[in-house]
């Protein structure tokens, strides 16, 4: 009978990408350099990543770190709105402001996010089948981000919203078997500079 053994699961959104986001900047791929030289003695699985140009760029450029790790693409790892709260479900004082902000995602992203975001529970959530613990690093956007959080804290749903990570900052969960989920690290941001850091961030909130 297999047994069951701990996922880490490294969680990134991507490097700070271009006005247009069809490519990391300079300092992006800096970025994704950087945490790449610091994951390189990690014995990764494999590295997930969105399909989107500046997740893709950003899990390259990790990837060129690591030792002989594959790279696959899915949806499932993209940019969309992974949960779409009802009115009720929101605090009444901030209730207007989320739906206000909601309603400025494409309608595609509010459309077929949910079904993806429960596909990336599946995909990248829970101990892992086997005697050897696993570790994967996803490189997405700041929604699944905090959707896998939110996940991992037994939030309610609507919770994703407000939380927000830098670019190229490290996030690590832990599954373990027989255990609830623990968030190891969250929005770390070590190996980059000062210049670096914070990117993403609205600049009120920048420390």
């Amino acid at each position: 009978m297999t047994g069951k053994a701990t996922r880490y699961l490294y969680l990134v959104r991507h490097g700070e990408a271009s006005p247009d986001e069809s490519r990391l900047t300079e300092g992006g791929r800096q970025q994704a350099t950087l945490l790449g030289q610091r994951l390189r003695d990690i014995p990764f699985a494999a590295v997930h990543h969105g399909p989107l140009p500046r997740a893709e760029a950003t899990a390259r450029l990790i990837g060129d770190q690591l030792k002989n790790v594959p790279l696959r693409v899915t949806v499932a790892a993209g940019d969309y709105v992974p949960y779409m709260p009802e009115r009720g479900e929101l605090p009444e004082e901030s209730a207007d402001f989320h739906l206000r902000f909601l309603a400025g995602a494409a309608a595609e992203e509010r459309e077929h996010g949910p079904a993806l975001a429960r596909q990336a529970l599946d995909l990248f959530t829970g101990p892992v089948e086997g005697e050897e613990d696993r570790h994967e690093l996803v490189v997405t956007h700041n929604f699944l981000v905090a959707w896998l959080v939110r996940d991992a804290m037994h939030a309610p749903k609507w919770r994703w919203l407000g939380l927000n990570y830098c670019n190229a900052a490290l996030t690590v969960i832990r599954y373990a078997p027989s255990r609830p989920a623990s968030v190891l690290i969250a929005n770390d941001m070590r190996h980059l500079p000062t210049e670096l850091r914070w990117t993403g961030f609205p600049p009120e909130l920048h420390s």
